[in-house]
């Protein structure tokens, strides 16, 4: 770790850039693989869930054993290096080869194929990028800070998916060429941002523990931290809700409000508060504490989820919401990171390891599980309503049971599984008294 001086900004800037990468990859297939499959290259949608859903599993059962093996490069070379580079040099090559699928034939069996290596190759950059914070300094008020430029940047990266690639996709024409050339740019985007931050943080010394341990030794060690694991539960219902209301935006711009090209409006109008919304979130911290903020932020997204259902007829009300959407959806891009990153460096007086890579291995599996189960459920929610797979060339209408399940789908239940969480973030206020993450001055970015 660096020593108590705080953080110059360039370093923080070094360590912030390449979450733009793992934003764009976070959200990009979420929103646009699904309505690609479906609605570009006619696959079913049950199979379209189907295809989506198995590359993310496989993604959520090796980031454990990726973030355990962070750590043993970690030990060895007091670097993360090896890993991030792996990721960033295959990741934006795949990303581009996704939106490339060959004859419909064999459309699926690619875009599967293509994803799950995809996805391999952002959690090799993602778990060990997630590891670095808690190594970045002695000072939680410095960690926190480089939290929250990571934040910043991680929504920059999404609001370049979401405002972005729809966009490019409408310029060029849409269909099967507008994917193709959306990826294309996507990917040199990401070639960017992701060998930048291999780059800029170099400068971080990792040192998670005396000796290597393998990853079923990481997993034994890290089980006792009930606090981690009560706001990991928390975290996969929210992020499984987010990941449902992003697949569902596309299909509710295109049949309910009747223009496709509102899936980048709608993105915009989420993305731009979000980014505004970090410094007041962490002034409300401050003052408030911060896990009253975080359940505001979960109550408040549920709540103004639910209120989509009935405002889908106006689009300057959908407008609306969507920001108020994006301001509560910054804190929780803020929040649940900040306060795992604390519970992960407390342990270490616990365990005499910090295993930074081990507990983001498992935040990270978690993440990745409930985003692949997004386009799932959303998918068989549209399976189930009676909704009609079609190409581009050959659009058919839908039936009105399909068109109040493909509304409900990405709002009513977003908000159900939100405020699911609410028991869960109560539980880890209960469990971790006194803990560093839970008092305002611990969650403050400097």
């Amino acid at each position: 770790m660096t020593g108590g001086a705080p953080l110059p900004r360039r370093r923080l800037f070094g360590y912030g850039i390449g979450a733009v990468g793992t934003g764009i990859f976070g959200v990009a297939p979420g929103l646009l693989l699904l309505y690609y499959l479906t609605d570009v290259l006619g696959v079913p949608a049950a199979l379209a869930g189907v295809l989506l859903v198995l590359p993310k599993v496989w993604d959520t059962l090796i980031s454990p054993a990726v973030g355990a093996a962070s750590d043993r490069e970690a030990v060895r070379t007091a670097r993360r290096t090896r890993l991030l580079l792996a990721g960033a040099v295959s990741q934006p090559v795949l990303f581009a080869a996704l939106f490339l699928a060959p004859s419909p034939g064999v459309a699926a069996v690619w875009t599967g194929v293509v994803f799950l290596l995809a996805a391999t190759a952002n959690t090799c950059y993602l778990v060990p990028h997630m590891a670095l914070p808690v190594e970045v300094s002695d000072r939680p008020d410095q960690r926190r800070r480089a939290m929250a430029w990571r934040a910043v940047f991680s929504t920059v990266g999404i609001l370049v998916a979401g405002g972005l690639a729809p966009l490019l996709v409408e310029t060029a024409g849409g269909g099967r060429g507008g994917y193709a050339l959306m990826g294309a740019v996507l990917g040199a985007i990401l070639a960017a941002v992701l060998l930048a931050g291999v780059a800029g943080t170099r400068w971080i010394p990792s040192r998670p523990g005396p000796r290597p341990l393998g990853l079923v030794a990481a997993l034994r060690t890290a089980r006792g931290n009930r606090p981690f694991f009560v706001l990991t539960a928390a975290n996969i219902l929210q992020v499984l809700a987010a990941a449902v209301m992003l697949a569902g935006v596309p299909y509710a711009a295109a049949y309910r409000l009747g223009d496709y090209g509102l899936t980048s409006v709608m993105f915009m109008a989420m993305v731009v508060p979000s980014v505004v919304a970090v410094p007041v979130w962490q002034a409300l911290t401050r003052r408030y504490g911060a896990v009253r903020c975080y359940l505001a932020a979960v109550v408040g997204f549920g709540a103004l989820a639910a209120a989509l259902y009935p405002a889908i007829t106006s689009v300057a009300g959908v407008l609306a919401l969507t920001a108020g959407i994006g301001v509560c959806y910054a804190a929780l891009q803020l929040l649940p990171q900040s306060l795992v990153l604390e519970t992960t460096h407390a342990d270490r007086e616990r365990t005499g390891h910090t295993q930074s890579g081990a507990f983001t291995g498992i935040a990270a599996a978690a993440d990745t599980g409930s985003l692949a189960l997004g386009p799932g459920v959303y998918a068989l929610v549209l399976a189930v309503s009676g909704f009609r797979s079609s190409d581009f060339e050959h659009p058919v209408a839908q039936s009105g049971t399909a068109l109040t399940g493909l509304l409900a789908g990405c709002t009513l239940l977003p908000a159900l599984l939100m405020l699911a969480s609410v028991p869960l973030v109560l539980a880890f206020r209960r469990v971790s008294p006194g803990a560093a993450p839970v008092t305002p001055d611990a969650v403050a970015a400097g």
